[in-house]
């Protein structure tokens, strides 16, 4: 019951986290669309990590019966979301350092197009607010981390109420065939006294 309840607090902590990912990352992607521009990695892996990882997050949490009957392939994916997670991050690694209060684009400069030297170049509004777009991307970075851990301790979670339903259903197994075997005693007790009863009749002979 603790863990169930750990697991699903846990759940809902990674998606209040993972949904200002994807909404941050949403406006990078829009701006790419508009501008016509490829999405560069460092913003395209981590907006796709996430909103897979949100969707899974809501679909364990939802059908909460099942995540426990398949708690061991929960564990797994939530494993492999750790490990995207460490992807995501380390692209936005070039952030980790960087003083967002006067930031002048660094070495993706080029690479942030509307945000950067493109939107610079066509004079739009993006280029105007690099200090928000490295605020943006820095705290996408920290709460990338953040979902490392969340994902890697549903992940423990997981393996921890896969044990608990091995142990549950062993133990009902274990009553169910106590309680045959002693039925079936019963049942050849009851035999044998009647057998018993028969033998001892007295026999008469005329």
């Amino acid at each position: 019951m603790i863990g169930s309840l750990f697991f699903i607090f846990n759940r809902l902590v990674e998606i209040v986290f993972l949904i200002p990912i994807i909404g941050i990352m949403s406006y990078f992607v829009h701006g790419y669309l508009k501008a016509n521009m490829l999405t560069p990695a460092y913003i395209l892996v981590i907006f796709i990590v996430s909103v897979v990882a949100v969707f899974w997050a809501i679909d364990t949490l939802i059908r909460f019966s099942a995540t426990k009957r398949s708690a061991l392939f929960v564990s797994f994916v939530d494993l492999l979301f750790v490990g995207a997670f460490i992807a995501a991050v380390y692209e936005l690694r070039f952030i980790a350092n960087q003083s967002c209060s006067h930031w002048d684009g660094g070495s993706v400069w080029v690479s942030l197009g509307p945000f950067g030297e493109y939107g610079e170049s066509i004079n739009n509004d993006y280029h105007l607010h690099i200090n928000k777009t490295c605020a943006m991307l820095k705290t996408s970075f920290a709460m990338g981390i953040m979902e490392c851990v969340f994902f890697a301790w549903t992940s423990f979670l997981a393996l921890f109420l896969h044990s608990r339903q091995r142990e549950v259903v062993v133990k009902e197994t274990t009553v169910r065939r106590r309680s045959h075997s002693s039925r079936r005693g019963h049942s050849s007790g009851g035999h044998r006294h009647r057998s018993s009863s028969r033998s001892r009749r007295p026999a008469y002979v005329v």
